[in-house]
């Protein structure tokens, strides 16, 4: 199910499983792979050459660089049996070539640098870099005045 007013590009090219779901206002562009029962927000922009796998959940307004890559499989192959769920919260940004490893949260609006690999939950608000990815810095929410 695709949302109204999603826009993807030459989605002949990508592979979306019928079973997953995407939400309004989204941008998918070609030779992405998105599979069954994976969760899509609304107004989440997803570039070229993805891999989602089933188990991942994402919320709106995420911003999927290139070549990010999801795994599911702590074990493979584990044929759907071992299969881990990673959620990817509102308002994060993933950057281009990162790679996320099985049953990691993405916390609301942090920021994973390109290349990182990411083998730990993200802290919401947080920025992670490198490999393993680590938190380069938290951000400091200011008070309501």
């Amino acid at each position: 199910m695709i949302g109204k007013g999603t826009t993807t590009y030459l989605p002949w090219l990508s592979n979306i499983h019928n079973d997953a779901r995407i939400g309004k206002e989204c941008v998918i562009h070609s030779y992405v792979w998105i599979g069954n029962k994976v969760k899509i927000g609304d107004r989440c922009k997803i570039e070229a050459f993805t891999f989602i796998p089933p188990g991942v959940s994402i919320g709106n307004d995420v911003f999927i660089g290139p070549r990010v890559t999801f795994t599911n499989d702590k074990h493979p192959p584990s044929h759907g049996k071992g299969w881990s769920r990673t959620s990817v919260r509102s308002g994060a940004s993933i950057g281009a070539g990162a790679i996320i490893l099985p049953g990691i949260t993405i916390g609301k609006n942090a920021i994973v640098g390109a290349g990182a690999v990411v083998t730990k939950n993200v802290p919401a608000g947080a920025t992670v870099v490198g490999n393993p990815a680590k938190i380069l810095k938290k951000s400091i929410k200011k008070p309501h005045s």
